[in-house]
């Protein structure tokens, strides 16, 4: 049996990793700056990591919902207190994708209304409903586009207003900052009003925290820059640092009922061992001032990079572009310099979204490597 071919690989093996560095199966050394989307928030190995998920598997490794798990009142006790969200209640599956489809599934139900608003640019996952809402007509199939889904331009409130106040939108869905997009981001003034618009429509303001949440901008939530709240908050990426788990915040206004949402591996007890190590260790390390003190140092060493037209994104979650596309800068960084990074929807844009835990000379690695590469001698 062959693996079906939809994923264009680049020839690295990397069989082990430790904090910011991974190795292959040669034994190079690779420096990643992109935490395989953003998923590595407390570094490859962590030893509190580790051991959470040994002891745990060594007990009890998944049983399901059907019964009591202490670890998951853990986690949300945790994560409640961290992210400063505590009176919402949580919901927990596997994915990102996972949590905006039953966001959205959450609003349909409590609003009676089927419509969604999403943005240009966005992505939202590619599951029935989130993909449908991703703005990206080449991976959503004709049974995704049965859903109702109006794009707008992010920023445009007038148009919001206007698809808002014809009544039946069940749910506006939002990356406060757009990841896979290229990092753009709008006013305060415009998040703001969208969030008094959806109080007025009885429509739900879905924040997508999936890839800028867990600390990643500074703010344990991107949304908590502004003045807004949320019905729903989706999360996944670093809340495993590689285990796979996701999971929605309701608002406590969102009355829940038997078999509303439901997920067999979900919550399992794997997953929240891995989940309570990443919530500890952000507490213990204090990772959001961490991540506010590297993104001014990336940010002020970016401007001597030469070329460099615009310095994007908050924290952690950043963005390099240029005028000229960069596939071939991230093979010259990937191959003859060992260090990984991402790409975008917008060709021109390098995305940084290293762990939480880089260092400062970790930055000075990569932006040496980039004058190397765009001013060579």
């Amino acid at each position: 049996m062959k693996l079906f071919n939809v994923y264009p690989l680049y020839d690295i093996t990397p069989v082990k990793g430790n904090d910011v560095f991974v190795y292959d199966n040669k034994g190079v050394e690779y420096l990643d700056l992109y935490g395989g989307h953003a998923v590595i928030s407390i570094g490859h190995a962590h030893p509190k990591y580790v051991s959470n998920i040994q002891e745990q598997v060594a007990k009890l490794g998944f049983y399901s919902n059907a019964i009591h798990n202490p670890l998951q009142k853990e986690l949300a006790e945790k994560l409640g207190e961290l992210s400063g969200c505590d009176s919402y209640n949580l919901f927990l599956c596997n994915s990102g994708a996972e949590a905006n489809e039953n966001a959205l599934k959450v609003a349909s139900f409590v609003t009676g209304k089927s419509r969604v608003i999403s943005f240009r640019n966005s992505f939202h996952g590619r599951t029935s409903a989130t993909v449908a809402a991703t703005d990206n007509p080449k991976i959503v199939a004709p049974i995704n586009a049965q859903q109702k889904v109006t794009f707008l331009e992010l920023g445009d409130i007038d148009s919001v207003k206007t698809e808002l106040e014809k009544g039946d939108v069940c749910a506006v869905i939002l990356e406060f900052i757009q990841g896979v997009g290229g990092l753009d981001e709008t006013t305060a003034e415009f998040y703001e009003n969208v969030d008094t618009l959806c109080k007025a429509n009885n429509t739900f303001l879905i924040a997508d925290e999936v890839q800028a949440g867990y600390g990643r901008t500074g703010n344990f939530f991107a949304f908590q820059a502004y003045n807004v709240t949320p019905d729903v908050i989706s999360m996944a990426k670093g809340m495993g640092n590689g285990f796979p788990i996701g999971g929605i915040l309701l608002h406590p206004s969102i009355e829940a009922w038997f078999g509303m949402l439901g997920t067999t591996f979900g919550g399992n007890h794997l997953a929240c061992a891995a989940g309570i190590a990443v919530l500890d260790v952000m507490k213990d390390e204090s990772l959001m001032e961490h991540v506010k003190v590297l993104s001014e140092y990336f940010k002020k060493k970016a401007t001597e990079i030469p070329g460099v037209k615009t310095i994007k994104g908050r924290g952690l979650m950043l963005g390099l572009e240029f005028d000229f596309e960069v596939a071939e800068l991230r093979k010259k960084l990937i191959y003859d310099y060992h260090i990984f990074t991402g790409s975008a929807k917008n060709k021109k844009l390098l995305r940084i979204l290293p762990p939480l835990t880089v260092q400062k000379e970790h930055i000075d690695t990569f932006l040496t490597a980039l004058k190397s590469i765009l001013q060579p001698v």
